[in-house]
């Protein structure tokens, strides 16, 4: 028996008992864990976000949606970046001041892993981002994109729009995604570590990823 059939077959055993025409959702889950251990302001939390952003070795720059332009700019002049990929629903304002030797590559189903190795840069936006871990969730929709444009370009810039897009808590991230959506969690460049704690960059995704937290009040 291989692997893979005796965990199918654990499965099959657990649910034995549940009744066909019985759905997830017919079963309440019990749901009285902690929603969040500190309740605190729109701009502390934007700060908690931000530190632990960089605790993660992100680069965080502050700023409001007037400065957008010009920080993404600016990150993609200090990168060197002359190809960027760009996810439906951009907003255009913000790639406005990069110039025209900056080339955009719209986010599209026939962009594999040789094109998307090409280009230097993806710029997106995100569905909310979580204070207290440190973590970006995408999930696809409008200036997102598709998940794998996050995962091949070696440098992501992502815009976080504060407070409307920062929570304090997983818990509250969750109340906001549709699980049935691919949703893309991210804390930090991509790493890992080996058994000396050794740790690698780039390994799954983007070695440099760069926040910009976009404060208006």
């Amino acid at each position: 028996m291989s692997a893979r059939e005796e965990i199918l077959g654990r499965v099959r055993r657990a649910l034995a008992d549940v009744p066909a025409a019985e759905k997830p959702g017919d079963v309440p889950v019990v749901r009285d864990y902690l929603r969040v251990h500190d309740e605190l302001t729109p701009g502390q939390a934007a700060r908690l976000l931000a530190e632990n952003l960089a605790e993660y070795r992100a680069v965080v720059h502050r700023t409001d949606t007037a400065g957008i332009p010009g920080r993404v700019a600016a990150s993609l002049a200090a990168r060197g970046s002359r190809r960027v990929v760009v996810p439906a629903g951009l907003p255009e304002e913000w790639l406005s001041a990069a110039g025209p030797e900056v080339e955009r590559v719209p986010d599209a189903p026939d962009l594999g892993p040789r094109e998307l190795d090409a280009v230097d840069t993806v710029v997106t936006g995100c569905a909310v981002a979580v204070a207290e871990t440190g973590t970006l969730v995408l999930d696809a929709g409008p200036a997102q994109g598709s998940r794998r444009i996050t995962l091949v370009p070696d440098h992501h810039i992502c815009v976080v729009r504060a407070p409307d897009q920062v929570v304090c808590s997983v818990g509250q991230a969750l109340e906001r995604l549709d699980p049935a959506r691919p949703l893309t969690w991210i804390s930090g460049p991509s790493a890992t570590s080996d058994i000396e704690l050794s740790r690698v960059e780039g390994v799954h995704g983007p070695r440099l990823l760069e926040v910009v937290l976009a404060t208006d009040r």
